[in-house]
């Protein structure tokens, strides 16, 4: 590890730009792609209700009754999370099914980014449906585009089609070092489920 001297000057200006909504995007390989969706989702649930904005997490391959934990504490703290799907394609007894239900939760989450009710919307796993080929990407990205401006809307899961990551503000690509799963020690609860 190298030492570095902490800095005494700011290294930024601050923008000059409009506030407006964003298009956040988490993708990549590394763990934490939802973990930090979710934790932007707190941020905005904390900053906005008190003031009548809504915030909204759409979970696209995490069946309706899923109770892990993130459901579990949302619930309580009155954050609606919506699962779509209907759990991991290798786990489906019928393929066109769980197609059938990214489309009809695409309808439900499209539907909501366009309404302008919503602060922030999240698109968990989103990215899954589309490069199975279940969504067709011109329809979210033309969504992205004519959502109401000040709606942001964070998307996460592996292999980001590069059209949204193209028209997205701001883009973290999670990189996968080192994975205990990998090293043979199963998902734990509370850090994976």
């Amino acid at each position: 590890m190298q030492i570095e001297s902490p800095p005494t000057e700011k290294r930024y200006e601050k923008p000059e730009g409009e506030r407006r909504g964003l298009v956040i995007v988490h993708t990549g390989d590394g763990k934490g792609k939802s973990t930090a969706a979710f934790g932007l989702a707190l941020r905005a649930f904390g900053r906005t209700h008190v003031h009548g904005k809504l915030v909204k997490i759409f979970q696209f391959m995490k069946v309706p009754s899923a109770r892990f934990g993130e459901h579990r504490i949302f619930e309580q703290l009155g954050l609606p999370i919506e699962g779509l799907g209907d759990g991991f394609s290798w786990k489906s007894q019928d393929l066109e099914h769980s197609a059938q239900l990214a489309r009809d939760g695409w309808l439900k989450a499209r539907a909501a980014i366009l309404g302008g009710e919503y602060f922030m919307i999240t698109l968990d796993e989103l990215t899954y449906p589309l490069i199975y080929g279940w969504l067709p990407l011109d329809d979210v990205l033309q969504t992205l585009r004519d959502r109401p401006r000040d709606v942001h809307v964070v998307i996460t899961g592996r292999r980001c089609p590069p059209e949204i990551i193209e028209l997205a503000d701001t883009v973290t690509e999670m990189t996968l070092v080192k994975h205990a799963f990998k090293a043979g020690i199963p998902a734990q609860r509370g850090i994976e489920d």
